[in-house]
């Protein structure tokens, strides 16, 4: 499994959204386990570590700020206080795994907003091809319990107080024990334990609650006058179904009778005659519409053409009058130029020809425009618009007049179809007697159907009464048995307990001899010092550690450095962790705070680039320094870095890439 990216969207001191690349990939052939990420405390290195938590389990997330509060509470208290209170806060935590012996990636994606309606956030998975797989969100704490079970999580995303802890006591802490438990495989024991005084208790149960078992021959005998009721039952209901079909048919043909000889009409009479009368109404409505529009422009419809020819020649004396008006003025232009020109040092020959060229250029252009005939019309501006508008308003009128003629012709063809409706109308005498024939026909089928399904429950009640005495036939014999195999399963519980308790024993033996052996290992690659432990146990009850020397006497743990003691802590987990046989990523907040400067450097140059082949570290400037950090990128251990800003002023958080703090 790898972290291969990390969203924050308005979580915590995180405002907006920040997007954090865990991928330790440097390219296609090389990558480096490391990816560090710096910030002062307070900067939001914890929120991290709660936010990858949160995204994988959701509300049985163990996050360090959560304490004592209510999931839907813990969410209030994980969005930004900057944002509007109905922004979403998000966080996506983008995966790979190998699944079918291939790489898929699934992306997590966890989105709430402030004081959600149910409590909740709303969970999403995001697969390879780039949809939602419901079937996966609605098991997605079994699926990713397969993956990363929540009981050795603290395993692989531990930190600095969670190591401080480890070292301090002699019996780890609960979320320790919790996870060695899950590791060795002991919660199955303990559950199946469980599981079996449950069912014992069951079973005494049963047997102190057991009641005296029915007669055999009364229930025989009930049984027997059951079936005949139920046979003769059964009968009634054939011969009333029959009735109900033969009286469904009478009624059909009574309906069929009523609609051929016009009483459905007679008993729509009234409706009809309103109809119609509605009908005439709105036919004056259009008429008297369509008078106003013979009363308006309407009638000059019957001369279309001379309105055409008035506006024609109404256009066209307006462009003769514009012509003359701009022919006129350049003829004053011209002769104010040739006055100009007599009074300047120019000689009478070449005004005259410049005269000459006006007055032909003027005749040039305008002699297409000279009018051949009188203007007879004589119209204004004003005129001429008017005659615009009477045609456009003819025009409409036009059409109007065209839809409400078409409207009173179906009016009309309405009231015709209403009037053939209601002379086809049944006399009132002869609608009595079909509408009384119908009605006689539609309560014999109400009655026979109600006699129908009365017979039809009854007959349903004795088979379930049948069914119920069977029963109780049938387990006469198995009351009995189940009796003595109640018996059987309490006594041998008991046995099966010791066994189970035996198992518990050899199990935990088995896999604490490997355990302790990693631990010792790991222990003594971390601290560089051979002779101080040559053996290491494990107790099975406490799962606290216990040290030996080279002639086998107990190393007591306050003999120990504060360095020495945290180093054991990370060889515990680093140990479990191994053990566990799952190739996870490990994440790990402040990792170095009481370790000396040899213990420090074993640390850096030991475990964090073989403690996984993905290793998250979130540090503050004097843990991971700038001599440590110098090693890890000589030793090209470090694939990413980032550097978490924190600003005070605004109590906002922002993450800078390709930057730490040297």
């Amino acid at each position: 499994m790898i972290f291969l990216e990390l969203v924050l969207q308005n979580f915590g001191p995180y405002s907006g959204k920040q997007v954090i690349n865990l991928n330790p990939k440097i390219d296609e052939e090389n990558s480096h386990p490391i990816i560090l990420l710096g910030g002062m405390n307070g900067g939001g290195k914890t929120t991290l570590m709660d936010a990858i938590r949160l995204a994988l389990y959701g509300a049985r997330a163990q996050c360090s700020t959560r304490g004592n509060l209510s999931y839907s509470d813990f969410l209030n208290q994980c969005v930004n206080n900057k944002i509007d209170p109905v922004a979403d806060t998000r966080i996506e935590l983008l995966f790979e795994h190998i699944e079918n012996d291939k790489p898929i990636k699934y992306r997590v994606v966890r989105s709430w907003v402030k004081n959600p309606k149910d409590g909740k956030d709303t969970l999403g998975i995001l697969g390879d091809s780039d949809t939602w797989p419901d079937a996966l969100v609605n098991i997605w704490d079994e699926y990713i319990e397969n993956l990363l079970p929540l009981g050795i999580s603290n395993l692989f995303l531990f930190d600095g107080e969670q190591v401080k802890e480890l070292a301090e006591q002699e019996t780890p802490p609960p979320v320790v024990v919790d996870a060695i438990r899950g590791l060795l495989g002991l919660e199955l024991a303990d559950r199946l334990a469980v599981d079996l005084d449950i069912l014992v208790n069951r079973k005494l149960k049963e047997v102190g609650n057991s009641k005296d078992l029915a007669n055999l021959e009364e229930i025989e005998t009930r049984l027997t006058q059951q079936q005949e009721d139920y046979q003769t039952t059964e009968e009634k209901v054939e011969i009333l179904k029959n009735q109900v079909e033969e009286l469904e048919q009478k009624q059909q043909e009574a309906f069929d009778k009523f609609i051929s000889e016009g009483g459905k009409i007679a008993a729509e009479r009234n409706q009809l005659e309103l109809q119609q009368n509605t009908k005439t109404a709105e036919i004056e409505q259009v008429r008297q519409s369509m008078c106003e529009l013979a009363a308006d422009v309407l009638p000059l419809a019957l001369i279309p053409n001379l309105l055409n020819q008035a506006q024609t020649q109404g256009e066209k004396e307006f462009r003769h009058q514009q012509i003359q008006i701009s022919k006129d003025l350049l003829i004053e232009r011209d002769q104010r130029l040739l006055t100009w020109l007599n009074q300047v040092e120019i000689s009478p020959i070449q005004v005259e020809k410049i005269q000459s060229f006006l007055i032909q250029d003027v005749d040039n252009l305008y002699a297409k425009t000279i009018q051949t005939e009188a203007p007879w019309l004589l119209a204004d501006d004003e005129t001429l618009s008017q005659l615009d508008n009477i045609i456009y308003h003819l025009q409409n009128s036009k059409l109007s007049a065209k839809e409400k003629l078409a409207i009173l012709k179906n009016k009309e063809e309405e009231i015709h179809t209403l009037e053939r409706q209601v002379q086809t109308a049944a006399a009132p005498e002869d609608y009595t007697k079909l509408r009384q024939a119908l009605e006689s026909a539609q309560n014999q089928v109400v009655e026979a159907k109600a006699n129908y399904e009365t017979i039809r429950r009854r007959l349903a009640e004795l088979e379930t009464i049948i069914a119920k005495s069977k029963r109780e036939l049938s387990d006469y014999t198995v009351e009995n048995i189940k009796h003595k195999n109640s018996e059987h399963i309490i006594t041998s519980a008991a046995k099966v307990q010791n066994t189970l308790k035996i198992f518990r024993e050899k199990l935990t033996l088995r896999k604490l001899n490997k355990l302790e052996e990693e631990v010792k290992n790991c222990f003594l690659y971390l601290l560089h010092k051979s002779d101080l432990v040559h053996r290491i146990t494990i107790d099975t009850k406490t799962f606290s550690l216990l040290l030996y020397d080279l002639n086998g006497k107990p190393v007591p743990k306050h003999r120990l450095s504060a360095g020495e003691k945290q180093l054991l802590a990370i060889a515990f987990l680093w140990g479990l962790a191994k053990v566990s046989g799952h190739r996870l990523p490990v994440a790990i907040d402040t990792p170095l705070g009481r370790l000396d400067s040899s213990h420090r450097s074993n640390l850096v140059e030991r475990y964090f680039p073989s403690a996984s082949h993905q290793v998250i570290l979130l540090s503050t400037d004097t843990e991971i320094g700038k001599k440590e950090v110098e090693t890890l990128r000589e030793n090209e251990a470090i694939a990413r870095e980032y550097l978490l800003k924190y600003d005070s002023s605004t109590r906002q958080t922002t993450v800078i890439e390709n930057q730490y703090f040297w």
